[in-house]
């Protein structure tokens, strides 16, 4: 599993709050600056077509799924699939 979280380090609500539930959770997670990493801007606005950040990258046994924005369903269910796989 991998989960990455693109986000902007100033005024960001959903950038700080997406992080914290993920912290809360006991869910690893990469951060990238996507204000001074201009690869990721192009990624994040180019290839997914997202104008917004966070933008949430998770990356489980070759399916990916992503989203942009605070999603507390998108959130949640990745805390769930997570959780669920620690406990087997």
């Amino acid at each position: 599993m991998t989960l990455t979280i693109y986000t902007k380090p100033a005024g960001c609500f959903g950038c700080a709050k997406t992080k914290q539930k993920f912290t809360e959770a006991g869910i690893d997670f990469h951060e990238v600056d996507v204000t001074t990493n201009p690869a990721a801007f192009e990624y994040i606005t180019e290839e997914l077509g997202y104008s917004q950040v966070p933008v949430v990258v998770y990356d489980k046994d070759g399916t990916e799924n992503h989203w942009s924005g605070l999603n507390p369903g998108g959130i949640e269910q990745i805390i769930t699939i997570e959780s669920t796989d620690r406990d087997v």
